[in-house]
C-alpha cells in the first residue's frame, strides 16, 4: 500500500511539473513578444527624434528576439525598418540586403500589406540611385498590393514618392495628376504630414509648369502644416520653394532671405544627422590609437637598434612578417568586399526578376479581365441575334426568306466562333487548348462549309469548285469544329481577295498507315496574290498584305494567325505558295483516324420530350437585366409550353424565391446591384434544393470554380444551342414532374 501511494504522489508531481513548464514556456513567448513590441515602439520614438543610432540598436535587439521565437512576420517588419535607417545612413548595399530578406519573409508569410511597405522603401532606394523606372515599378506593385488588401490609407505615402520620381523625370503633368489624388486621399484620412509634403511638392510642380500663384498658394499651405507638425525637412523644402518662386517673381529680397534660411536649416539638419548617426567619432579614436601605437613602436625599434644588432634583424623580420600578414589580411578584406558586392548584385537582380514576374502576372490578369469584359459585351447582343433567328426559322418563314435566315444564323454562329477564336489565340500561346475528337463525315462537313460561303462567293461573281478524292473514306475521328474553323477562314479569305474568278477546294490522301490518314487540303484561287516579302509574315496576328489591302478589303488580320494556331494544335502543317496578280494556294495537312460510320437512328427532338411532361405546375424564374434578352428567353420558354416570371436584378430575385416556390431559376451574372453569383449565394443560405442555372455570356472556363462555389447547378453559355438548352431543362423538369406524381 505505501508503494502505491508513492507511485501516485510521483505521478502527480511529474504531471504538475509538466503543466508548469508548458505554462512557463507560453509565458516566456508572451514576454518575448512584449519585449519585441517595446523595442520596436522605442525605436519609433527615437526615429521621430532623429536618434537613428539608438533606433537601429533597438531594432536589432527586436530582430534577435523575433528569431528566437521564429516570428517571421515580425522579422520582415523589423528588417524593413532597419533598411530605412541604413538608407538614411547611406549604407545602400546593406539596405538592399535587408529589403530583400524582408520581402522574402513577407512573401513566405503572405504579409502583403507589409510587403507593400517594403516595396515602397525599395522604390525610394532606387530613386536615390537614379533608377527611376525600377522605382516606379516598385511603387506600382506596392499600390497594387495595398488596393488588393483594401488599405487605401497607406497608398498616399507611396503616391507621394511616385510623384517625386515623375518630378525628377521632369514629367510634371503626371506628377500634378498624382499629387491632386494624393491631396484628396490625405485630407480624407486626416494625414497632415503627408498632406503638408504633398502641398509643398505640388508647389514645386506648379512652379515648374509656370503657375506661380498656385505654386505660392500650395507652398504656403504646406509650410503652415509643416510648422504645425514640426517637420523641419518639410519646412526646409518650403524655404527652397519660396526662394525659387520669389526669384521668378523678381522679388529678389524675399528670394534671398528664404535662400539664406534654406542654407542655414540645411546645415543644421546635416549636423544633427551626423551626430545622431555617429554619436561617437569612432574613426578618429581608432586613427589616434593607431598613430600612438606606431610612435611607440618606432621608439622601441630605435632602442633595440642602439642596443643590439641581432634584435634589429629580428625586428626587421617581424616587420616583414607583419607586413605580409597585413597584405594577406587586406587581400582577404578586398575579396570579402567583392564577394559581398556580388551577393548584393545577385539579391538586387533577384528582386528585379520577382518584380518583373509580378508585373507580367498583373498584365496577364488585366488582359484576362479585358477579354472577359469584351467577350461578355459581344455575346450579349449575339444572344439576341441567334435567339431571334432561331425563333423566325421555327415560325414557318416564306421560302424566299429561308435562305436569308439561314445565312443570318450562320453569320451569328460564325461571329460567336470568331469571338471564341480570339480567346483561343491566348489559350494557344499558353498551351491550354484541348482537342475534342469526334466521329464525323468529312465530305459532308466540307460541303456544308462551302454551302454556307456560297452566297459570299456569288456576291463576288466567283465560282467555287469542290473535289473530294474518291479513294478517301468519308468518316473520321478528329476535332471537326477546329477543321471547320480552318476551312471557313481559308475559303473566306480566298473569296474576299478573288473577284470574277474561281476557287478550287481539293481533298486528297497524303499518306496512310492502317486506319491513320494524313489528309491534304488545298484551297487555290486566282485572286490578287501575295508578294514574297509579305508571305513570311502572313501567319502573324493582325498581319495583312498592306495598308491599302486592309482599307480596300477590311478584316482584322487575325484569320491566318488563328488557322496556324489551330493546325499546330491538330499536329498538322500548312504551306503557302503565291504570286502577285496570279493567285494563292494554301495547303494544309492534318492527321485523322478512319472510323466506319455506325447506323444512326434519329433521336426524338427535345421539344417533343418536354411536351410529354405535365408542365401545369412548373414555375421558372428568369433573372435578366437586358430587356431584349428577357423577351427572347421568355419566347423560347413559351414555345416549349413553359411559362416564367421575369425580374431584372439580383435583389428582386432573392425576394421572389423567398415568396414563391420555383422549379428552375435562370440567373444572369452581370446585373445592376448585386451580381448573379452573390444572389445565388444568398438563395443557397435558405434553399439548398432549388435548381439554379447560370445563364451567362461570360467566359465559362475562367469562372467555373467561382460558379461551383456560389452554388449553381449548371451553366448555360449565351448564346446557347437550342437543343442543349432544352435537354438541360428536360432533365430537371422530368425529376420535378415525377416527384409531383409521387
Amino acid at each position: 500500500m505505501p508503494r502505491l501511494k508513492f507511485y501516485i504522489v510521483t505521478f502527480l508531481v511529474l504531471f504538475t511539473s509538466t503543466l508548469l513548464s508548458q505554462s512557463v514556456m507560453e509565458e516566456d513567448i508572451d514576454i518575448l513578444q512584449m519585449n519585441i513590441q517595446n523595442f520596436i515602439t522605442q525605436s519609433s520614438f527615437e526615429m521621430e527624434r532623429g536618434d537613428y543610432f539608438n533606433a537601429n540598436e533597438n531594432l536589432y535587439k527586436a530582430l534577435e528576439l523575433s528569431k528566437k521565437i521564429d516570428d517571421k512576420k515580425q522579422q520582415g517588419i523589423i528588417l524593413t525598418r532597419i533598411a530605412k535607417i541604413q538608407f538614411i545612413a547611406e549604407n545602400v548595399e546593406d539596405a538592399l540586403v535587408s529589403l530583400t530578406k524582408a520581402a522574402e519573409l513577407q512573401r513566405e508569410t503572405n504579409d502583403y500589406a507589409n510587403l507593400a511597405i517594403t516595396y515602397n522603401v525599395h522604390g525610394i532606394l532606387n530613386t536615390s540611385n537614379k533608377e527611376y523606372q525600377t522605382a516606379l515599378d516598385y511603387f506600382h506593385s506596392a499600390k497594387s498590393l495595398l488596393e488588393d488588401e483594401n488599405l487605401e490609407r497607406q497608398i498616399t505615402d507611396i503616391s507621394l514618392n511616385e510623384a517625386k520620381v515623375y518630378v525628377l523625370l521632369e514629367d510634371y503633368k503626371t506628377a500634378k495628376s498624382i499629387l491632386e489624388k494624393t491631396i484628396v486621399l490625405a485630407k480624407k484620412h486626416k494625414q497632415s504630414v503627408v498632406l503638408g509634403n504633398a502641398y509643398i511638392l505640388s508647389g514645386k510642380v506648379h512652379y515648374k509648369l509656370g503657375n506661380l500663384d498656385l505654386a505660392l498658394s500650395d507652398t504656403e499651405q504646406g509650410f503652415k502644416l509643416a510648422k504645425s507638425n514640426n517637420t523641419p525637412e518639410q519646412i526646409n523644402d518650403s524655404y527652397f520653394n519660396f526662394s525659387e518662386i520669389y526669384q521668378e517673381k523678381e522679388n529678389y529680397k524675399l528670394a534671398n532671405e528664404y535662400l539664406k534660411k534654406y542654407i542655414a536649416l540645411s546645415d543644421s539638419l546635416s549636423d544633427i544627422k551626423q551626430k545622431t548617426l555617429y554619436p561617437q567619432s569612432n574613426s578618429q579614436v581608432i586613427n589616434k590609437y593607431k598613430e600612438s601605437e606606431f610612435k611607440q613602436m618606432e621608439v622601441k625599434l630605435e632602442e633595440a637598434d642602439a642596443s643590439n644588432n641581432l634584435t634589429r634583424i629580428t625586428t626587421i623580420l617581424s616587420i616583414a612578417l607583419i607586413t605580409i600578414l597585413s597584405l594577406l589580411t587586406l587581400s582577404l578584406y578586398k575579396n570579402n568586399n567583392i564577394r559581398l558586392k556580388i551577393n548584393n548584385m545577385l539579391h538586387k537582380k533577384n528582386e528585379e526578376l520577382i518584380i518583373a514576374k509580378e508585373k507580367a502576372e498583373l498584365a496577364s490578369k488585366t488582359k484576362a479581365n479585358f477579354l472577359s469584359t469584351v467577350t461578355h459585351e459581344l455575346r450579349t447582343p449575339l444572344y439576341a441575334v441567334t435567339g431571334l433567328t432561331n425563333m423566325l426559322l421555327e415560325e414557318d418563314p416564306k421560302p424566299h426568306q429561308l435562305s436569308h435566315l439561314k445565312s443570318l444564323k450562320f453569320s451569328g454562329e460564325y461571329l460567336l466562333t470568331f469571338i471564341n477564336d480570339i480567346l483561343q489565340i491566348n489559350k494557344i500561346e499558353a498551351n491550354k487548348v484541348e482537342l475534342d475528337p469526334e466521329l464525323f463525315n468529312l465530305n459532308k462537313k466540307v460541303k456544308n462549309v462551302i454551302a454556307a460561303l456560297s452566297n459570299s462567293a456569288a456576291d463576288n461573281n466567283t465560282k467555287l469548285h469542290y473535289k473530294y478524292d474518291p479513294d478517301l473514306p468519308l468518316t473520321y475521328v478528329a476535332d471537326q469544329l477546329k477543321i471547320s474553323q480552318i476551312l471557313i477562314n481559308l475559303i473566306g479569305n480566298a473569296i474576299k481577295f478573288t473577284k470574277n474568278g474561281d476557287i478550287w477546294i481539293r481533298l486528297s490522301k497524303q499518306s496512310q498507315e492502317g486506319d491513320n490518314y494524313v489528309i491534304r487540303f488545298e484551297i487555290e484561287d486566282n485572286g490578287i496574290g501575295i508578294t514574297k516579302e509579305k508571305q513570311e509574315h502572313m501567319f502573324e496576328s493582325f498581319s495583312q498584305g498592306s495598308i491599302q489591302i486592309n482599307r480596300k478589303y477590311g478584316g482584322t488580320g487575325l484569320g491566318l494567325s488563328i488557322v496556324k494556331g489551330l493546325i499546330d494544335i491538330l499536329k498538322g502543317k500548312i504551306y503557302l505558295t503565291s504570286e502577285l496578280g496570279k493567285g494563292s494556294t494554301f495547303t494544309f495537312e492534318i492527321p485523322m483516324t478512319f472510323t466506319p460510320e455506325p447506323s444512326i437512328t434519329e433521336k426524338p427532338k427535345t421539344l417533343n420530350k418536354i411536351s410529354t411532361l405535365d408542365l401545369t405546375n412548373i414555375k421558372i424564374l428568369v433573372v435578366e437585366d437586358n430587356k431584349i434578352n428577357q423577351m427572347i428567353t421568355r419566347k423560347i420558354l413559351n414555345k416549349m409550353n413553359l411559362y416564367c416570371d421575369v425580374v431584372d436584378n439580383g435583389e428582386d430575385a432573392v425576394d421572389r424565391v423567398k415568396l414563391e416556390q420555383y422549379d428552375i431559376v435562370l440567373m444572369d451574372i452581370h446585373m445592376p446591384g448585386i451580381s448573379g453569383i452573390e444572389a445565388t449565394k444568398i438563395i443557397r443560405t435558405f434553399d439548398k434544393e432549388l435548381t439554379i442555372f447560370a445563364l451567362t455570356a461570360v467566359t465559362i472556363e475562367d469562372k467555373m470554380q467561382e460558379f461551383e462555389d456560389a452554388g449553381f447547378d449548371d451553366i448555360i453559355s449565351k448564346p446557347f444551342k437550342q437543343e442543349d438548352f432544352e435537354n438541360k431543362l428536360y432533365n430537371v423538369l422530368k425529376k420535378a414532374t415525377n416527384s409531383t406524381k409521387i
